[in-house]
């Protein structure tokens, strides 16, 4: 099936501008291509995160003198704290493992940007995500994977709507990131200091919890690390500095490896085990987004990833209602994913994308799972 992007005349353009190597290689892609580009850069954070700072909007203006495009810098940083880094305090606070990058995508990258582009004229939104976009026989948008299956990032866009993607353009889709390097080099590109652009991007090199204890100071108070049996093995300094499955920084001894196995915000605990007791052979999906505005029918076999990067598994889902049933939270508010094969560490608050092959259905967030052993 053709790229729907290759037959688009080529017209105005902006481009999410992070000022890292990615948006701007994709940036230089499409001035090459004849595409008149904007670029635009969100400042949604203070300085010292990894992207989205005032560091990055100085990064991305040398960037658009260097291609000759327009530059347009949008302060979202007040929204940004309610809308992202709050919610996100708040789930870890009680105990989940949020995912705020698939709101950001939808919210403000494809939100905010893509509606101030168009008012400057501009048919289609950029990004330098690795991820490629397809249309079906009727005509409706969805994402495959990217074809370099260790930056493939169809999982944070998963909640992108149809005229959304409609809008979308991702000119790193077909390419590496090697390829991706060689490009910013011949290219020249200005992004000397650049980071890596990762998941909590906001977040520093101390890690979230100082920023959840400023939304949450009452969550730094020392509890028990226990085993499943109750049996106390150590103490913690507060289990939002702890998620599922992690292993690093337990502060026990007991002569195995132990992990994260369960947060209990109510008690104050933290439950550890053995790699085994980790495993996930179900689970439950609330708040579910499909692509196509449709469910797929009832105990369909599908492929499901609980975390980026992770291989998709094989998964039925139950509980979905008819296809012909349109997919809001009133309708269709949870289905049951029973796996072929266990999962470690399914973590609730995180998202579980749905896949067909490499081609994004949907998803929604995990409400809870049930253990293998």
């Amino acid at each position: 099936m053709a790229s729907p992007d290759q037959s688009i005349p080529k017209g105005r353009v902006a481009v999410g501008l992070s000022g890292g190597v990615d948006s701007s290689v994709a940036a230089a892609l499409l001035v090459d291509q004849g595409w008149e580009v904007i670029g635009f850069t969100l400042h949604m954070f203070k300085e010292g995160s990894r992207c989205c700072s005032i560091e990055d909007v100085n990064r991305a203006r040398r960037i658009c003198d260097h291609l000759g495009i327009r530059h347009y810098v949008i302060n979202v940083m007040d929204r940004f704290m309610e809308e992202v880094v709050r919610p996100f305090t708040d789930a870890y606070a009680a105990g989940r493992t949020p995912n705020p990058c698939i709101y950001c995508n939808r919210l403000f990258k494809f939100g905010t940007v893509l509606e101030r582009a168009r008012q400057l004229g501009c048919s289609h939104m950029a990004t330098g995500h690795y991820v490629r976009l397809d249309r079906d026989a009727d005509g409706l948008y969805f994402l495959r994977q990217g074809r370099d299956p260790n930056k493939d990032q169809s999982y944070f866009l998963h909640r992108l709507t149809q005229d959304q993607l409609g809008s979308a353009l991702f000119p790193l889709g077909e390419l590496t990131k090697p390829e991706v390097r060689v490009i910013a080099r011949e290219k020249q590109l200005p992004i000397e200091g650049a980071r890596e652009t990762a998941d909590l991007c906001f977040i520093t090199g101390k890690g979230p919890a100082p920023l959840i204890e400023q939304f949450h100071p009452e969550v730094a108070r020392p509890g028990d690390i226990t085993d499943q049996a109750g049996r106390v093995l150590g103490q913690h300094g507060g289990i939002h500095k702890f998620t599922l499955g992690q292993r690093e920084g337990l502060g026990i001894a007991t002569g195995e490896k132990m992990y994260v196995k369960a947060l209990r915000p109510e008690e104050n605990i933290v439950v550890v085990g053995r790699r085994p007791e980790i495993l996930s052979s179900a689970f439950t999906v609330h708040d579910l987004f499909w692509v196509k505005d449709r469910p797929p029918p009832d105990e369909s076999s599908l492929l499901v990833r609980t975390r980026y990067r992770q291989k998709p598994v094989p998964a039925i889902i139950t509980g979905s209602p008819d296809s012909s049933t349109p997919s809001t939270p009133e309708t269709f508010p949870r289905i049951a994913v029973t796996l072929e094969e266990p999962i470690f560490a399914v973590t609730p608050g995180q998202a579980a994308v749905f896949y067909d092959g490499d081609a994004v259905l949907g998803g929604g967030w995990i409400e809870n799972f049930t253990l293998s052993v």
